[in-house]
């Protein structure tokens, strides 16, 4: 199911039934010559519409412009690059209208900047407004000094093992670093183009790398379906299982 397609009543049931509230992240960036520059976020978005057909989840609209930075291309490469903190506030406002709208089960996957899920900019992007609006709200509907209140005390043997407000948002990779060991990750390379190609063939073209030095893409030529395919295999059946 797709949020921006639902009515009031479907979501107001996924809401009650804890459906998993997942939304794709990524970024409009350069990705050399040969690779289409939705790259990041169309990986999520493909590997989720897969994934939907094999659990119930409800897709959130996409984010696609984010801090992607400039370190691969700047603007005159057509990289679209988002400030930080104008970003951390975009994010906080969706979260918090999520969060107070009753949303108790909600994931943003990423495939833009986590190799070895370090917490790269982008990332932290959405972590640090994710544990703001919980902590707001937890002040905000039980009051201030809520967990130092006595009544509360049993918080962590209770509230956190039925409904922790901890796990209310999660921020996970599209590819954990254990799929990472196994199959490889790379910008713009041969894993990236393999998982891109076999989800949309039509936004990898490897004849449009010839006359290209640039070193990050050179791998691409190596890349293919049959690769792609063991790895979108990977990826959902982790997503599948971190998604609950």
């Amino acid at each position: 199911m797709k949020l921006g397609f639902s009515f009031p009543k479907e979501i107001e049931e996924a809401k009650e039934k804890r459906v998993p509230l997942v939304i794709p992240a990524g970024t409009v960036e350069y990705h050399g010559p040969h690779c289409a520059y939705g790259c990041d976020t169309l990986i999520v978005e493909g590997l989720l519409d897969r994934l939907s057909k094999m659990k119930n989840i409800v897709i959130a609209p996409s984010i696609w412009y984010g801090p992607s930075s400039y370190a691969v291309g700047g603007p005159e490469k057509g990289t679209i690059d988002v400030d930080y903190d104008n970003f951390e506030q975009h994010i906080y406002d969706i979260l918090k209208s999520l969060v107070y709208g009753g949303w108790r089960n909600i994931y943003i996957v990423i495939q833009h900047q986590y190799e070895e899920e370090n917490l790269l900019p982008m990332t932290l992007c959405f972590r640090k407004p994710a544990m703001k609006i919980v902590f707001e709200y937890l002040e905000e509907t039980i009051g201030r000094g809520w967990w130092g209140d006595n009544k509360n005390k049993d918080f962590y043997e209770t509230l956190e093992e039925s409904d922790s407000p901890w796990n209310w948002i999660k921020v996970i990779p599209a590819m954990n670093k254990e799929i990472q060991h196994e199959t490889g990750y790379d910008h713009a390379g041969k894993y990236e183009c393999s998982i891109l190609k076999a989800l949309f063939p039509e936004t990898v073209d490897i004849d449009r790398m010839e006359g290209s030095d640039e070193w990050f893409i050179q791998s691409a030529r190596e890349c293919s379906v049959e690769l792609g395919d063991r790895m979108v295999e990977l990826c959902l059946g982790y997503l599948s299982d971190r998604i609950q």
